[in-house]
Protein backbone atom coordinates (compact mmCIF):
# COMPACT_ATOMS: atom_id res chain seq x y z
CA UNK A 1 0.00 0.00 0.00
CA UNK A 2 1.39 3.63 -0.95
CA UNK A 3 2.21 5.31 1.89
CA UNK A 4 0.44 8.44 1.30
CA UNK A 5 -1.02 10.09 -1.86
CA UNK A 6 -0.88 13.71 -2.56
CA UNK A 7 -1.19 15.52 -6.04
CA UNK A 8 1.77 17.79 -6.41
CA UNK A 9 -0.29 20.66 -8.20
CA UNK A 10 2.48 22.99 -8.78
CA UNK A 11 4.61 20.19 -10.02
CA UNK A 12 1.75 19.58 -12.21
CA UNK A 13 1.40 22.78 -14.06
CA UNK A 14 4.84 22.84 -14.78
CA UNK A 15 5.44 19.26 -15.64
CA UNK A 16 1.55 19.51 -17.92
CA UNK A 17 1.67 23.00 -18.99
CA UNK A 18 5.17 24.60 -19.46
CA UNK A 19 3.42 26.83 -22.41
CA UNK A 20 1.53 28.98 -19.48
CA UNK A 21 4.68 29.81 -17.62
CA UNK A 22 4.28 32.35 -20.77
CA UNK A 23 1.26 31.77 -21.93
CA UNK A 24 1.17 33.71 -25.41
CA UNK A 25 2.71 31.93 -28.40
CA UNK A 26 6.28 33.66 -29.01
CA UNK A 27 7.11 35.70 -32.19
CA UNK A 28 10.32 34.02 -34.28
CA UNK A 29 13.28 35.83 -35.45
CA UNK A 30 14.22 35.76 -39.50
CA UNK A 31 17.01 34.25 -41.53
CA UNK A 32 18.16 35.76 -44.91
CA UNK A 33 19.13 33.06 -47.22
CA UNK A 34 19.45 33.68 -51.03
CA UNK A 35 17.00 36.10 -52.60
CA UNK A 36 14.55 34.64 -49.47
CA UNK A 37 13.42 36.14 -45.68
CA UNK A 38 12.46 32.73 -43.83
CA UNK A 39 11.51 32.47 -39.78
CA UNK A 40 13.37 30.41 -37.55
CA UNK A 41 12.93 29.39 -34.28
CA UNK A 42 16.56 29.31 -33.09
CA UNK A 43 16.96 32.53 -30.54
CA UNK A 44 20.89 32.53 -31.40
CA UNK A 45 21.05 36.23 -29.82
CA UNK A 46 19.19 35.33 -27.27
CA UNK A 47 21.55 32.35 -26.49
CA UNK A 48 24.48 34.66 -26.41
CA UNK A 49 22.18 37.71 -24.01
CA UNK A 50 21.77 34.96 -21.83
CA UNK A 51 25.07 33.72 -21.18
CA UNK A 52 26.55 37.38 -21.02
CA UNK A 53 23.41 38.35 -18.79
CA UNK A 54 21.73 35.69 -17.14
CA UNK A 55 17.79 36.10 -16.82
CA UNK A 56 16.66 37.57 -13.72
CA UNK A 57 13.20 38.32 -12.68
CA UNK A 58 13.08 41.81 -14.44
CA UNK A 59 14.61 41.12 -17.52
CA UNK A 60 12.11 36.87 -18.77
CA UNK A 61 15.34 36.75 -21.54
CA UNK A 62 18.30 38.32 -20.40
CA UNK A 63 19.27 41.48 -21.98
CA UNK A 64 15.81 42.98 -23.15
CA UNK A 65 14.76 46.01 -25.33
CA UNK A 66 11.49 46.38 -23.36
CA UNK A 67 11.39 50.44 -22.26
CA UNK A 68 8.99 52.81 -20.86
CA UNK A 69 8.59 50.61 -17.97
CA UNK A 70 7.26 48.03 -20.10
CA UNK A 71 4.95 50.15 -22.17
CA UNK A 72 6.38 48.70 -25.53
CA UNK A 73 6.14 45.00 -24.06
CA UNK A 74 4.17 42.40 -26.48
CA UNK A 75 2.81 39.39 -25.30
CA UNK A 76 3.76 37.51 -28.25
CA UNK A 77 7.56 38.76 -27.55
CA UNK A 78 8.61 38.80 -24.03
CA UNK A 79 12.39 39.62 -25.25
CA UNK A 80 10.82 42.77 -26.39
CA UNK A 81 13.14 42.53 -29.88
CA UNK A 82 13.26 40.19 -33.34
CA UNK A 83 16.54 39.31 -34.58
CA UNK A 84 17.91 39.00 -38.43
CA UNK A 85 20.18 36.82 -39.66
CA UNK A 86 21.94 36.28 -42.73
CA UNK A 87 24.03 33.40 -44.82
CA UNK A 88 26.48 35.22 -46.76
CA UNK A 89 28.25 33.11 -49.00
CA UNK A 90 30.27 30.73 -45.71
CA UNK A 91 29.28 33.09 -43.04
CA UNK A 92 26.84 33.92 -40.75
CA UNK A 93 26.18 37.45 -39.32
CA UNK A 94 23.64 39.12 -37.40
CA UNK A 95 22.28 42.08 -39.64
CA UNK A 96 19.42 43.91 -37.46
CA UNK A 97 17.99 44.00 -33.88
CA UNK A 98 14.95 45.55 -33.86
CA UNK A 99 12.07 46.18 -31.62
CA UNK A 100 9.29 43.64 -31.80
CA UNK A 101 6.17 45.84 -33.43
CA UNK A 102 8.90 47.24 -36.41
CA UNK A 103 8.20 44.41 -38.88
CA UNK A 104 4.64 44.12 -38.58
CA UNK A 105 4.47 47.72 -39.15
CA UNK A 106 7.22 48.18 -42.11
CA UNK A 107 9.09 50.45 -39.94
CA UNK A 108 12.57 49.17 -39.87
CA UNK A 109 15.22 52.00 -38.20
CA UNK A 110 18.25 50.54 -39.80
CA UNK A 111 19.67 53.47 -37.33
CA UNK A 112 18.09 52.44 -34.77
CA UNK A 113 19.41 48.93 -35.20
CA UNK A 114 22.73 49.70 -35.83
CA UNK A 115 22.60 51.19 -32.04
CA UNK A 116 21.27 48.55 -30.66
CA UNK A 117 23.79 46.24 -32.24
CA UNK A 118 26.90 48.50 -30.97
CA UNK A 119 25.55 48.76 -27.34
CA UNK A 120 25.93 45.20 -27.43
CA UNK A 121 28.90 44.51 -29.30
CA UNK A 122 31.19 47.49 -29.60
CA UNK A 123 33.38 47.43 -32.58
CA UNK A 124 32.72 43.79 -33.45
CA UNK A 125 29.86 45.57 -35.58
CA UNK A 126 31.05 46.05 -39.09
CA UNK A 127 29.37 47.10 -42.15
CA UNK A 128 26.14 47.57 -39.98
CA UNK A 129 26.39 43.31 -39.46
CA UNK A 130 27.82 41.39 -36.95
CA UNK A 131 29.80 37.86 -37.39
CA UNK A 132 28.36 35.26 -35.10
CA UNK A 133 31.51 33.89 -34.25
CA UNK A 134 29.69 32.84 -30.98
CA UNK A 135 27.51 30.11 -32.39
CA UNK A 136 28.09 27.02 -32.88
CA UNK A 137 25.35 24.30 -33.99
CA UNK A 138 22.52 23.84 -36.70
CA UNK A 139 19.93 26.32 -37.33
CA UNK A 140 16.48 25.62 -40.03
CA UNK A 141 13.83 27.22 -41.42
CA UNK A 142 10.90 25.58 -42.91
CA UNK A 143 10.20 24.23 -46.59
CA UNK A 144 6.85 23.62 -45.65
CA UNK A 145 4.11 25.03 -43.01
CA UNK A 146 3.57 21.19 -41.67
CA UNK A 147 4.25 21.34 -38.12
CA UNK A 148 4.73 18.38 -36.55
CA UNK A 149 5.55 19.42 -33.30
CA UNK A 150 5.20 22.68 -31.45
CA UNK A 151 5.62 23.32 -27.72
CA UNK A 152 2.97 25.70 -27.51
CA UNK A 153 5.09 28.79 -26.76
CA UNK A 154 7.60 29.12 -29.35
CA UNK A 155 9.92 26.13 -30.58
CA UNK A 156 8.13 24.22 -33.68
CA UNK A 157 9.66 21.66 -35.94
CA UNK A 158 8.71 21.29 -39.32
CA UNK A 159 8.34 17.96 -41.26
CA UNK A 160 10.63 19.47 -44.18
CA UNK A 161 12.93 21.61 -43.00
CA UNK A 162 16.77 23.28 -44.85
CA UNK A 163 19.13 23.06 -42.21
CA UNK A 164 22.33 25.05 -42.27
CA UNK A 165 25.70 23.72 -40.04
CA UNK A 166 27.82 26.51 -38.44
CA UNK A 167 31.06 26.11 -36.68
CA UNK A 168 31.76 29.52 -35.02
CA UNK A 169 30.52 31.29 -37.57
CA UNK A 170 31.34 29.62 -40.70
CA UNK A 171 29.06 27.71 -42.56
CA UNK A 172 30.39 24.02 -43.02
CA UNK A 173 26.92 22.06 -44.51
CA UNK A 174 23.53 22.60 -45.87
CA UNK A 175 20.90 20.06 -46.21
CA UNK A 176 17.24 19.39 -46.69
CA UNK A 177 16.08 16.82 -44.29
CA UNK A 178 12.72 15.39 -43.05
CA UNK A 179 12.12 15.03 -39.76
CA UNK A 180 9.25 12.64 -39.79
CA UNK A 181 10.85 8.65 -41.16
CA UNK A 182 7.01 7.12 -41.41
CA UNK A 183 7.64 3.01 -40.77
CA UNK A 184 4.63 1.37 -42.37
CA UNK A 185 5.07 -1.06 -39.64
CA UNK A 186 5.24 1.13 -36.66
CA UNK A 187 2.39 3.90 -35.43
CA UNK A 188 1.99 7.22 -36.57
CA UNK A 189 2.99 9.53 -34.03
CA UNK A 190 2.37 12.96 -36.45
CA UNK A 191 -0.33 13.99 -33.87
CA UNK A 192 1.00 13.91 -30.45
CA UNK A 193 -1.97 14.22 -28.84
CA UNK A 194 -3.43 10.86 -30.34
CA UNK A 195 -0.05 9.05 -28.82
CA UNK A 196 -1.55 9.63 -25.44
CA UNK A 197 -5.00 7.91 -26.33
CA UNK A 198 -2.69 5.07 -27.81
CA UNK A 199 -0.56 4.47 -24.58
CA UNK A 200 -4.00 5.09 -22.52
CA UNK A 201 -5.97 2.53 -24.85
CA UNK A 202 -2.73 -0.36 -24.51
CA UNK A 203 -2.68 0.00 -20.43
CA UNK A 204 -6.65 -0.12 -20.49
CA UNK A 205 -6.06 -3.85 -21.66
CA UNK A 206 -4.18 -4.47 -18.33
CA UNK A 207 -6.49 -6.90 -15.78
CA UNK A 208 -6.28 -5.77 -12.40
CA UNK A 209 -7.13 -8.62 -9.81
CA UNK A 210 -8.49 -5.88 -7.55
CA UNK A 211 -9.14 -2.30 -7.31
CA UNK A 212 -6.48 -1.80 -4.17
CA UNK A 213 -3.73 -3.09 -6.83
CA UNK A 214 -4.63 -0.45 -9.59
CA UNK A 215 -1.64 2.00 -10.10
CA UNK A 216 -3.59 5.45 -10.23
CA UNK A 217 -0.64 7.77 -11.13
CA UNK A 218 0.50 10.42 -13.76
CA UNK A 219 2.79 8.64 -16.18
CA UNK A 220 6.01 9.86 -18.29
CA UNK A 221 6.75 7.64 -20.90
CA UNK A 222 9.42 8.06 -23.03
CA UNK A 223 9.69 7.23 -26.69
CA UNK A 224 13.25 6.76 -27.47
CA UNK A 225 15.01 7.94 -30.50
CA UNK A 226 14.09 4.25 -32.48
CA UNK A 227 10.59 4.47 -32.00
CA UNK A 228 10.28 2.05 -29.35
CA UNK A 229 9.05 2.98 -25.57
CA UNK A 230 12.58 3.47 -23.71
CA UNK A 231 11.41 4.48 -19.83
CA UNK A 232 7.97 4.85 -17.88
CA UNK A 233 8.86 6.71 -14.35
CA UNK A 234 5.85 8.90 -12.21
CA UNK A 235 5.96 12.48 -13.17
CA UNK A 236 5.43 13.27 -9.58
CA UNK A 237 8.24 11.18 -7.90
CA UNK A 238 11.26 11.95 -10.40
CA UNK A 239 14.39 11.72 -7.33
CA UNK A 240 14.84 8.47 -5.09
CA UNK A 241 13.73 10.38 -2.02
CA UNK A 242 10.48 11.05 -2.82
CA UNK A 243 9.84 7.77 -3.95
CA UNK A 244 10.93 6.58 -0.55
CA UNK A 245 8.78 9.31 1.19
CA UNK A 246 5.14 8.72 -0.54
CA UNK A 247 5.70 5.05 -1.97
CA UNK A 248 6.40 1.64 -0.46
CA UNK A 249 9.71 0.78 -2.84
CA UNK A 250 7.89 -2.91 -3.92
CA UNK A 251 4.50 -1.39 -4.80
CA UNK A 252 6.35 1.71 -7.14
CA UNK A 253 8.50 -0.91 -8.72
CA UNK A 254 5.30 -3.06 -9.52
CA UNK A 255 3.63 -0.20 -10.98
CA UNK A 256 6.49 0.92 -13.23
CA UNK A 257 7.21 -2.64 -14.36
CA UNK A 258 3.74 -3.44 -14.99
CA UNK A 259 2.56 -0.26 -17.02
CA UNK A 260 6.22 -0.78 -18.53
CA UNK A 261 4.96 -4.47 -19.73
CA UNK A 262 2.01 -2.98 -21.56
CA UNK A 263 3.93 -0.97 -23.48
CA UNK A 264 6.43 -2.94 -24.57
CA UNK A 265 5.41 -4.01 -27.89
CA UNK A 266 4.46 -0.64 -28.93
CA UNK A 267 7.00 0.94 -31.89
CA UNK A 268 6.31 4.56 -33.32
CA UNK A 269 7.45 6.13 -36.20
CA UNK A 270 10.80 8.11 -35.54
CA UNK A 271 10.73 11.78 -34.89
CA UNK A 272 13.25 14.10 -35.84
CA UNK A 273 14.64 17.59 -35.07
CA UNK A 274 16.88 19.10 -37.70
CA UNK A 275 17.25 16.05 -39.03
CA UNK A 276 18.36 14.04 -35.93
CA UNK A 277 16.36 11.33 -34.02
CA UNK A 278 15.19 12.74 -30.79
CA UNK A 279 13.26 10.92 -28.21
CA UNK A 280 9.70 12.70 -26.68
CA UNK A 281 8.13 12.36 -23.47
CA UNK A 282 4.61 11.79 -23.52
CA UNK A 283 2.18 12.70 -19.86
CA UNK A 284 -0.38 10.40 -18.96
CA UNK A 285 -3.10 10.08 -15.79
CA UNK A 286 -4.71 7.18 -15.14
CA UNK A 287 -7.42 6.86 -12.05
CA UNK A 288 -10.33 3.96 -11.45
CA UNK A 289 -13.79 4.75 -11.60
CA UNK A 290 -15.08 2.60 -9.16
CA UNK A 291 -18.67 3.28 -10.66
CA UNK A 292 -17.87 1.93 -14.33
CA UNK A 293 -15.73 -0.21 -13.18
CA UNK A 294 -12.99 0.72 -15.38
CA UNK A 295 -9.73 2.65 -16.11
CA UNK A 296 -9.81 6.17 -17.17
CA UNK A 297 -8.11 8.34 -18.65
CA UNK A 298 -7.42 11.83 -16.21
CA UNK A 299 -6.41 15.06 -17.70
Amino acid sequence: MRKLHIVIWSFLISAFCSPCLFASPQVPDYLIYGKDTFVTYNLILEQYLQKRDPPNSEKLFGLSFRNNGGKEMSFNCWRGYQAIYKVDNDSFFLVDILKFYELSNGEIDKAASVKRMTEIFGEEVVNNRVYITWFTGDISFPLNNNVIRWDGVFYRIYEKETVISIAAGKITKIEDVSNYEDDPKAIDRRDKAKVSDILFNQISKLKWKKIDDFCAEYYTVTIGKDGAIARVSMSSYQSPDSIEFYWDKWEYDSCITTIRRSLNNLKFDILKDKGKPISENIYIGLWYDTKKRRIQKHF
